[in-house]
């Protein structure tokens, strides 16, 4: 099942939450992404149906292995582009936004020579 950006983005949110806390749920899922409860339910449904998340019985949401695994690679694409867009000047609260809208698009390539280059820079 090939996910769409918005399936992306509630995976690396699942992730960032679960690194913040303990235990993630849809209504935390809900709260930072600024969606409706009804929008995540849907979203996460869809996300249990492709093998990406798991529900607990408590509601407890956990990532599995395919899910982890996009969610790291979606978390790294998000910090490597912000990090190069604030070492050019963008303005760090824009540099986030415009790396969340790239994230999802950007080719390996050019993430790689982009993160050498940010790397070079430290």
């Amino acid at each position: 099942m090939h996910l769409a950006a918005s399936g992306e983005m509630y995976l690396e949110t699942i992730f960032v939450l679960s690194k913040e806390k303990n235990i993630v749920h849809s209504v935390d899922v809900s709260e930072h992404m600024g969606f409706s409860k009804p929008s995540v339910s849907r979203a996460i449904g869809l996300l249990k149906k492709g093998g990406y998340v798991e529900m607990a019985e408590d509601g407890a949401l956990t990532l599995t292995p395919a899910g982890r695994e996009v969610a790291e690679k979606i978390y790294e694409r998000h910090t490597v582009l912000t990090a190069f867009l604030t070492r050019l000047g963008v303005d760090a609260e824009i540099a986030t936004e415009d790396a969340c809208k790239m994230e999802h698009d950007i080719s390996d390539e050019s993430l790689a020579a982009i993160k050498a280059f940010v790397d070079q820079q430290i």
